[in-house]
Parts: C-alpha cells; sequence; structure tokens
C-alpha cells in the first residue's frame, strides 16, 4: 500500500511507522478515509501527524475504543461493592478525582453535602483534583464557578477539557503559525490563547448561514491545522461545513474532540445533547474518527499524575458516568467510585448488559460523611 505513493523513504518510514502501532479500527478509518493513499497526505506528514496517530492509537488501546476489547477486559471484573467503610478507601488513597457534572454539581445547583465533604478531605490532607469534560469554560472561569458556589478551589486544582485540547497542543509542538479551527465555546479559545496559539472561529461563526446557490463555493483558511470540536450552544451547518472542510482538504490537520459525552446536564431538571453529538456530525461528515483528550482517554490522567508527581495507584477516580469517569480511571489504573447522582441509576450499574464495574458505589459524596457518622 505504501509503496504504491511517491513519497520520499524517509517520510515512508515515519509513516509506516506510526500506522504500524494502530488498531484495526483505526487502520480502517485512516485506509477509508483515503488518508493514507493519498500521497498528498502522506508527503505531508509531520511530527504532529505521527503524534497524533500514535496518540490516538494509545487513547484506542488503553481507553478501549474497541467495544469487543472493552467487553473482554472488564467482563471478568466483580461486581462494584456498595461503599460501607468510607474510612477504609479514604485511608488508600492521596488524591481524589472528582468529577464536576453530576457529582459536585448539577447545572447550576451544588449537590447537598458537598461543602463538608471536601472540607473533610482536605483535613485529612487529601489532594483535590476537579476534572471535568465540559469545553464551555477556561479553568479561570470554572474557578469562579466553584466560587459562586461557595467552595474554595484554586485554578491548578481545576483540569477541563478546554486546557485539554491546549495542552495536548503544546505536548506535541504544534506550530504556532498554523491556526485553530473550534466548534465549542468561549473556554476553548481562551485556553488555545493562553497556550499562545492562533484559533478561528468559536462562537462567533454561530450567527453564519450558508446560502446555497448554483456554483457556490465555500471557502476555507488553508492555514488550519487542527480542528478542536466540543460542547457548542452555537452549533450549525457553517460550522459542520467550514470544520469538514479543514480536516478533510488540509494536509495533516488534526481531529480533536474534547469528548464524546452523550448528555451533559445544563439544567438540574433533565438531560440535554452533549458534546458527542458535535463530534458525531464532524465523524460522518469526515469519515474521520477524532482523538479524544477528556475522558476516558488517558491524557488528562497522564498529565495530572506528571503534574503533581502523583502514583496512579494512589488515586481514587469518583464520577457519575461508568462510560468516562470510571473507564477514566480503570484506565488510568486508579480505584474508582461511582456516585449515583448524575447519570447513571443503580439498575443501569447492575444490569447484565453492563460490563464497566467501578471498585465502589455509592448515592453521592456526601455518603462519605453520613456512613462515617453511622458508624461511629
Amino acid at each position: 500500500m505504501l509503496s504504491a505513493t511517491t513519497i520520499t523513504s524517509s517520510t515512508t518510514t515515519r509513516a509506516a511507522a506510526a500506522i504500524s502501532f494502530a488498531s484495526n479500527s483505526l487502520s480502517k478509518t485512516l485506509i477509508s478515509s483515503n488518508f493514507i493513499t493519498n500521497s498528498r497526505n502522506l508527503s505531508s506528514f509531520s511530527r504532529q501527524s505521527l503524534s497524533f496517530l500514535a496518540l490516538r492509537c494509545y487513547s484506542s488501546r488503553n481507553s478501549n475504543f474497541n467495544t469487543r476489547k472493552m467487553s473482554s477486559n472488564f467482563s471478568v471484573r466483580a461486581s462494584a461493592q456498595q461503599l460501607k467503610n468510607p474510612d477504609e478507601l479514604i485511608d488508600s488513597v492521596e488524591t481524589f478525582i472528582f468529577d464536576c457534572d453530576g457529582v459536585i454539581w448539577k447545572g447550576d445547583k451544588l449537590i447537598d453535602g458537598v461543602p463538608e465533604t471536601l472540607d473533610m478531605l482536605r483535613s485529612k490532607g487529601k489532594r483535590l483534583i476537579f476534572v471535568t469534560n465540559n469545553s464551555t469554560k477556561s479553568r479561570k472561569q470554572y474557578g469562579k464557578k466553584f466560587e459562586s458556589l461557595g467552595l474554595s478551589v484554586s485554578e491548578e486544582e481545576i483540569f477541563a477539557s478546554s486546557f485539554a485540547a491546549a495542552a495536548y497542543l503544546k505536548s506535541i509542538d504544534f506550530p504556532k503559525d498554523k491556526k485553530v479551527y473550534v466548534i465549542g465555546e468561549e473556554g476553548i479559545l481562551i485556553e488555545l490563547e493562553l497556550a499562545g496559539f492562533q484559533s478561528v472561529g468559536g462562537p462567533e461563526d454561530g450567527s453564519k448561514k450558508i446560502e446555497l446557490k448554483p456554483g457556490y463555493l465555500m471557502e476555507h483558511d488553508e492555514s488550519v491545522g487542527a480542528v478542536v470540536v466540543g460542547f457548542d450552544r452555537y452549533f450549525n451547518y457553517y460550522k459542520v461545513q467550514y470544520g469538514t472542510l479543514c480536516i478533510r482538504e488540509n494536509p495533516g490537520c488534526l481531529f480533536i474532540a474534547t469528548n464524546r459525552d452523550a448528555v451533559t446536564h445544563l439544567t438540574d431538571a433533565q438531560e440535554w445533547a452533549g458534546g458527542g453529538s458535535m463530534v458525531g456530525a464532524l465523524c460522518g461528515s469526515t469519515q474521520r474518527e477524532p482523538l479524544v483528550v477528556g475522558k476516558p482517554s488517558t491524557f488528562m490522567m497522564d498529565y495530572v499524575a506528571k503534574e503533581f508527581g502523583i502514583s496512579k495507584s494512589q488515586i481514587c477516580m469518583v464520577g457519575d458516568r461508568l462510560d468516562t469517569d470510571i473507564l477514566f480511571g480503570q484506565n488510568g489504573g486508579c480505584k474508582t467510585l461511582l456516585v449515583l447522582s448524575g447519570v447513571t441509576s443503580l439498575e443501569t450499574l447492575q444490569s447484565p448488559n453492563n460490563s464497566i464495574q467501578p471498585d465502589f458505589f455509592t448515592n453521592k459524596i456526601s455518603d462519605f460523611l453520613s456512613l462515617k457518622a453511622a458508624s461511629v
């Protein structure tokens, strides 16, 4: 397949090396999209493109994007235990990583008992880190949200998928002369700017429309080297087409997703379509699979562990989603605690169709306090 191309031998070697790590599903995606067979694309393989492939394949393996593999990995896992002795879990780890939506708050409403629980854990010397797949806010903006809810959380303790997207681009030395097209909200734009990257798109493209008429050709910026897709309340057809053109026509253009969450908590009254619906539209139009930097990809876990010098075996991941939070913790080799205060019900957890089993489950994080009191 590669010998049919006209690229240089060194480029061929680099591309083949990167592709050799690929899972079957990723290989098929690259082949079916004509990415590999297009000599222009192969000749443009850069360090960034190869890093994308390597991390995409790494994520595919460690995040179990292959459903069959995920099922086999977790089918033998013992059923989750109901949390009865919180002290035992608390004493067994040094760090707690908390999801936010459905664990700390729902919409703009704080879940009962959260402040007291966090205070108790801090008093025991535990490090607290807050990780969210929601990309609509920057770390600083999330800090303000915590503050508005009466919680004292520093910016350094917050890791949002908006930050993860920018951190990933920095980690691969994404060229500063290239632009990032954003299908998402302000949080991604802020984090990209703080990281020194040029961005276009975002909320301002939400009002743009396409007037389809005979012979109309939509122009796009050929200097866009990455398209980042996150949750976007201003999502429209203009953005889908613009992002599609960049990914399909700009050689080596990266396709990055902040997350693929099916639903999110915009209010505490119901679930709302999540960022995965926006990502899905681009998957359909480009016939490409994105690199996911948010949960359950281990990119954020690896980043946090390195940033704070934390051993992953000394971390407990606390979340309300099986396929993102709990899988994120398991992929990182952490202990896991599912809370039923968010999207996952006890019925779903115990369903024979569910193969993802956390170490423990409980109703909400304030059970750390009530169960302790009951055991006294």
